[in-house]
């Protein structure tokens, strides 16, 4: 079923939940918390979706992006232990984190776009207007949620002082 193998739908399901906890965390704390439940389950399935990538994937630019991904994990969940970075750290966590978000619906949206429905996907051509004006939606939201993330922060940072 849509063209994905048994092997690509591990990747897929394995990856599938950190969508939900994703806007989970969003709408409730305004980004993601790596030090919570739902944080470490996110990690787990980013880990997941990131790692089986180079298993699965059929472009050069999928490698770039599952390797990108970890590493900006590895930084958002360990940037809290750098302590003389003293309150850059909530900020730089907020930006690692929220990119790995990113970088994990431009290949959803883009994959789904290209295997739905079945047999007739919306999308066949990478230079398609409607997925690169759905990639450019998704920029667009990761600047804004980032600069209302920051703010945010910085607002906290001056009640606390």
């Amino acid at each position: 079923m849509f063209g994905i193998t048994p092997l690509g739908w591990v990747h897929t399901l394995g990856s599938l939940p950190a969508i939900p906890l994703a806007a989970y965390m969003f709408a409730r704390h305004g980004r993601i918390m790596p030090r919570t439940a739902p944080g470490i389950a996110y990690l787990i399935f980013m880990l997941i979706g990131a790692g089986t990538v180079f298993l699965v994937a059929h472009q050069p630019v999928s490698y770039g992006i599952g390797t990108v991904t970890i590493l900006l994990l590895i930084a958002g969940y360990g940037v809290n232990n750098i302590r003389f970075l003293g309150r850059a750290r909530r900020y730089l966590e907020t930006v690692f984190l929220s990119l790995t978000a990113f970088l994990l619906m431009v290949p959803t949206v883009t994959e789904i776009l290209r295997r739905v429905p079945d047999g007739h996907p919306f999308v066949t051509d990478l230079k398609s207007p409607l997925l690169l004006g759905s990639q450019a939606v998704l920029l667009a939201m990761l600047i804004l949620g980032l600069a209302a993330q920051l703010i945010a922060l910085r607002r906290q940072n001056g009640r606390i002082s």
